[in-house]
């Protein structure tokens, strides 16, 4: 990876260090030999995968968030590690409501824990289908009615009604149903948020991962830079692949899309394990925070020398210009301006829209790599 400034007189333009952007870098030097630069307006590489060590307590911690890499496809698992080996890390999230935790997502010891049963696997669908059935909803229309749909009015008021007012700062009537679909609901005692037979992260943190992948002699890194202050340098011919918002591109000429931003406040305690867990959600809604992240289990491989420990408290709050966009809101007025920005993006010649800004869409890492792997097949 080689870091420098210069011309920008460059066959192919990369427009963000994150997954997508160098996963489509590393294809466009390794798989088609063509000189390939990437710019980041950040001063790191990785975006939101970003993660570095803190000086009191030598934990690494995941600058943007809590970042488990998980996949079902074997394409996928065998490209990213080539660059890094991965733990053995089982993502395990609880649920704290009214000072009680909870396994998330909901599973057979959340149901039997809340409702003081004990229930078999055998007997949770029935169970659950008479919850949901005296709401009579045979069609659900938004979150809530879904999700009641799915586990019951109850278990929906003490796990998700307040989680979701706090991360999405709007009634979750006001929601699509397709949200909380990508929640999982067991009849078991599994308790891994991920069933994926690939899981895990990188052994030596994510900025080794992405300096390995930008690790190529025709690759170029240059952080600190806008792109939207060099485009009009580019030249005709430069393939550029935008991985920004897809609305900042057209200097937002039919409205602002709606993204969620989050805040996070970060804290070093004098103990060795503050929560027993590397995620702990909060789903009462007078608590401010959605989560709280606890890094040094991410990476059970490691000895935490230093016996203190550091957490993240985790806020949701509305975006605005200037904030990072996380997640695509999605309501109708945005799809409608969305299929606006696509008509105009099919316009536009050698530029292609990538990732989960570029597409205006939501992406795990993995649906990320995949969606740059298959967009590089088509060159």
């Amino acid at each position: 990876m080689k870091k420098e400034e210069g011309s920008m007189q460059i066959p192919n333009l990369v427009v963000g260090a994150g997954i997508t952007g160098a996963t489509i870098a590393r294809r466009i030097a390794e798989d088609f030999g063509q000189p390939v630069t990437v710019i980041d307006v950040r001063e790191h590489i990785g975006g939101n995968c970003h993660s570095e060590f803190d000086s009191q307590t030598g934990i690494e911690y995941h600058c943007y968030g809590t970042h488990i890499f998980h996949t079902t496809s074997g394409r996928v698992w065998d490209f990213i590690r080539r660059f890094s080996e991965f733990n053995s890390y089982r993502h395990k999230v609880l649920t704290t409501y009214n000072g009680r935790a909870y396994h998330m997502p909901v599973n057979l010891q959340t149901i039997n824990l809340f409702f003081g049963l004990q229930l078999r696997p055998y007997e949770v669908a029935d169970f659950i289908r008479r919850k949901s059935a005296e709401e009579n909803i045979t069609e659900p229309r938004n979150l809530e009615e879904k999700a009641i749909s799915l586990i019951g009015r109850e278990l929906y008021e003490a796990f998700v009604k307040g989680y979701t007012l706090k991360q999405w700062e709007t009634d979750p009537k006001n929601l699509s149903a397709d949200i909380i679909s990508r929640l999982p609901f067991r009849h078991t005692h599994e308790c891994d948020y991920f069933t994926c037979p690939y899981q895990g992260l990188p052994l030596e943190g994510y900025d080794r991962l992405f300096e390995n992948m930008l690790d190529h002699e025709l690759i170029t890194v240059k952080l600190g830079q806008d792109y939207f202050s060099l485009r009009d340098t580019l030249p005709a011919d430069c393939r550029v692949f935008y991985t920004g918002p897809i609305d900042r591109f057209f200097d937002y000429r039919h409205g602002e899309l709606s993204w969620r931003s989050l805040r996070f406040d970060y804290e070093t305690l004098d103990v060795p394990d503050y929560q027993g867990t590397s995620v702990m959600n909060y789903a009462d809604v007078e608590v401010p925070y959605t989560r709280i992240h606890e890094y040094r289990h991410l990476h059970p491989e490691r000895d935490n020398m230093s016996g203190r420990t550091l957490i993240c408290r985790e806020y949701s709050r509305k975006w605005k210009q200037g904030d990072e966009p996380y997640y695509p809101v999605n309501t109708d007025a945005d799809r409608e301006k969305l299929a606006l920005y696509e008509k105009e993006a099919e316009a536009v010649s050698n530029v292609y829209f990538a990732g989960r800004l570029g597409q205006y869409r939501y992406y795990d890492m993995d649906k990320a790599v995949l969606a740059a792997l298959e967009l590089c097949d088509g060159l």
